[in-house]
């Protein structure tokens, strides 16, 4: 079935100049039939509602916080990993002496790379450690028998590995081969009376950082405008109401600022490193957005079209945080492939008898809807995401190009403790915030006012100016925790 539609464009242009135009007036004259036509109209004033409510604001209101801050950037740390673990690690060897070789295609288990071509090595594997290596569909336990100094200068045997097998074999006996491994460490073994360690490994310290971005808005009516009473009753989101078009409009703004300070903590992306994007002599930076979060140090998952991709998925949060509760937000056509893939679950589905409350009452309403389902240890709960369905926002984008749409996020529930540079200790935050720039003097989380000779006089300018400005960015903690939805549904 085919759907075609014709919504009316957004009837915000921008005006090349201050002027008064037809389009603001009902057209009275002859030419328009007004005045000489001698029936009286039905006249409707109130405004239909044709779009209901369409700010799309609340999803950070609802998974996150907000907290001020007082300087240029945010700066918070977060724990790496307690285990050494690596994949791509390659394998080689003579004999009985295998070596492995951190190159620059080497990872640790979060997909970060742990060696270059510089020799800059970055393993923490010592002389006397047991490891677990998996190559080609075989693990051997091995140990560790001499690590290679690191050598800036030759980068090829820089921090390279000797190892032998627990079972006496060749490195490469028993269908292990050369190639690519992965290698974990699982304890120590020395003999009596030797000396201890060689060296120690030092915890990471992980930083992060973001920086907030300054956003405006502004509405400005003549003073004649201000005063004119128009024929239409107004209504809007703001709460505006009455015949004077100009609570309309600047309430309108005002709405449409509150969603773009939500849309900008979503979309926007970090530019810090690019210094050709410029405006009025100041540098354009942008800042990280959750989508650009989860995209850099996230999770992303393509196409949920059935259980097994869900419990791919549960196997990922098995690998991070493992945090039982966890809420989705998705796009209609990805929440309506849960319900059927949940739907499906049920052996009687397709006869429909098991549909609604336990006593089948036939004058209940088919309940084919669900807001959360239980697998294994995992709580999801589902909700719709109007930002990513609403036709004048991120729907459209996504009917556009589907291949990098935005289907939905996955955020875990709870809180994080992470030390606060600002504060010097540790504090429990939710995983996801908005910091926005305030003093005692000044806050910038939302700042409104007006200037002109309109109302309170603050200027000669015969009009009235509402000015709308933040500062904010958002803080995205624990990012290997975060699922982002993202690409075509099927």
């Amino acid at each position: 079935m085919a759907i075609t539609q014709s919504v009316p464009a957004a009837s915000y242009t921008a005006a090349p100049l201050k002027q008064t135009l037809a389009s603001n007036y009902i057209d009275f004259t002859a030419a328009g039939n007004g005045w000489a036509q001698q029936y009286l109209p039905d006249l409707m004033e109130k405004e239909a509602e044709v779009f209901g409510n369409r700010t799309i604001s609340g999803f950070l209101a609802q998974v996150g916080a907000e907290e001020s801050m007082s300087s240029d950037q945010v700066i918070w740390s977060e724990q790496g990993r307690l285990h050494l673990s690596y994949k791509d690690v390659l394998v080689g060897g003579s004999g009985n002496a295998g070596t492995l070789t951190f190159d620059a295609g080497a990872l640790d288990a979060d997909g970060k790379v742990v060696a270059s071509t510089t020799g800059a090595i970055l393993h923490g594997i010592r002389p006397g450690d047991m490891l677990l290596i998996s190559q080609a569909g075989v693990t051997k336990q091995a140990y560790v028998t001499n690590v290679a100094a690191v050598d800036g200068t030759t980068a090829a045997n820089s921090g390279k590995v000797t190892f032998e097998r627990y079972d006496g074999e060749d490195y490469d006996e028993g269908d292990m081969g050369t190639g690519h491994a992965a290698v974990l460490v699982y304890g120590s073994e020395y003999a009596k009376g030797v000396e201890g360690r060689l060296g120690a490994n030092k915890p990471q310290h992980l930083s992060r950082t973001n920086k907030p971005i300054i956003l405006k808005d502004k509405y400005e009516v003549s003073g004649s405008d201000a005063s004119q009473i128009g024929w239409v009753e107004v209504s809007g989101e703001e709460g505006q109401g009455g015949y004077m078009w100009y609570l309309k409009a600047s309430g309108d703004t005002k709405a449409r600022f509150a969603d773009y300070l939500e849309m900008a903590m979503l979309e926007s992306v970090d530019n810090s490193a690019n210094d050709t994007v410029g405006h009025q002599g100041g540098k354009i930076t942008g800042t990280e957005g959750l989508w650009d979060a989860l995209g850099t140090r996230g999770n992303v998952a393509n196409a949920m079209t059935s259980m097994s991709d869900y419990d791919e998925l549960i196997a990922e949060l098995d690998a991070n945080g493992a945090i039982e509760e966890n809420m989705m937000f998705m796009d209609r056509t990805t929440s309506l492939q849960l319900d059927d893939i949940l739907a499906a679950q049920n052996s009687y589905g397709s006869g429909g008898t098991s549909y609604g409350v336990f006593d089948n009452d036939e004058d209940m309403a088919l309940n084919l809807g669900f807001s959360g389902f239980r697998r294994g240890s995992y709580d999801f709960y589902k909700s719709d995401f109007k930002y990513l369905n609403d036709a004048s926002t991120r729907g459209l984008i996504n009917a556009t190009d589907a291949t990098n749409a935005i289907r939905g996020v996955l955020v875990p529930a709870g809180v994080s403790s992470v030390y606060d540079q600002n504060l010097g200790k540790n504090l429990k935050r939710p995983f996801l915030h908005v910091r926005y720039r305030a003093s005692n003097l000044e806050s910038r989380k939302l700042k409104s006012w007006t200037t002109g000779s309109v109302g309170a006089a603050t200027s000669d300018l015969d009009a009235m100016e509402m000015h709308f400005l933040s500062e904010r960015c958002l803080v995205v903690q624990g990012a290997n925790n975060f699922v982002l939805f993202k690409g075509a549904t099927a």
